[in-house]
């Protein structure tokens, strides 16, 4: 019997490996402060990113599954396909509690792995330095809960911590609410793991870095540089 992969089929995970969470907002109402870009400009770039950034998941090795958190059912076939696995956002107003609500879900369908937070917009993300990021958050969080900090240090990209101690902080200047919750601080992780994008010079940032496939066509196509 063949065992090639098929498109949107993941195999069984690997005992002690992570689960993805990322929260997706609908691309419809996502990246409102690309100012000056119109709806359907953004449209399509939060689309990008978030694929982009699922797809990387996807393709490391220690990923060992996706679970996407997404009020947008058209969005989430597209996200099922590439083999994610998603679930309605019964706490849209809250990201935080959006993701504990992914981490309860995720640990009911795979306890052996381990959660980490994701954000939905690393177009730049590449799976080996995923991988790297994630080989630091498993050393840095087998005391306390830990954190990504973004390019900025001021907000987070990534978060991990036992599912028992699992309690993001998000929102704002989470990096200093994490630190003040006790977590450890993973400074010098990849930059593509931290150039999360909030605007046009976030992106134009993100570019320099080296845009995955859909984010690098849709800018493209764009002209935005």
């Amino acid at each position: 019997m063949s065992t090639t992969s098929r498109p949107g089929h993941r195999p069984p995970p690997a005992r002690d490996g992570w689960v993805a969470l990322v929260p997706v907002k609908p691309p419809a109402r996502g990246k409102s402060r690309l100012v000056g870009l119109d709806d359907d400009s953004r449209r399509e770039l939060a689309a990008a990113f978030a694929l982009d950034t699922v797809t990387a998941c996807l393709a490391t090795p220690d990923v060992g599954r996706v679970l996407v958190v997404t009020d947008d059912a058209g969005f989430a076939g597209s996200l099922r396909a590439l083999g994610a696995a998603c679930i309605p956002d019964g706490d849209s107003g809250d990201l935080n509690a959006t993701l504990c609500q992914a981490a309860a879900e995720a640990e009911r369908r795979w306890p052996t792995l381990r959660p980490v937070a994701l954000c939905a917009d690393l177009p730049a993300l590449r799976p080996h330095d995923l991988a790297a990021g994630l080989e630091a958050l498993g050393v840095a969080s087998r005391s306390a809960p830990a954190f990504v900090p973004d390019a900025a240090g001021v907000g987070t990209t990534a978060y991990a911590a036992a599912y028992d101690g699992f309690a993001p902080r998000y929102g704002g200047a989470s990096r200093r609410a994490h630190l003040d919750a006790g977590c450890t601080e993973v400074a010098h992780a990849p930059a593509t793991l931290r150039r999360d994008v909030d605007d046009l010079v976030d992106l134009q940032a993100a570019t320099a870095l080296g845009l995955a496939p859909r984010s690098a066509a849709v800018v493209a196509a764009l002209g935005i540089f």
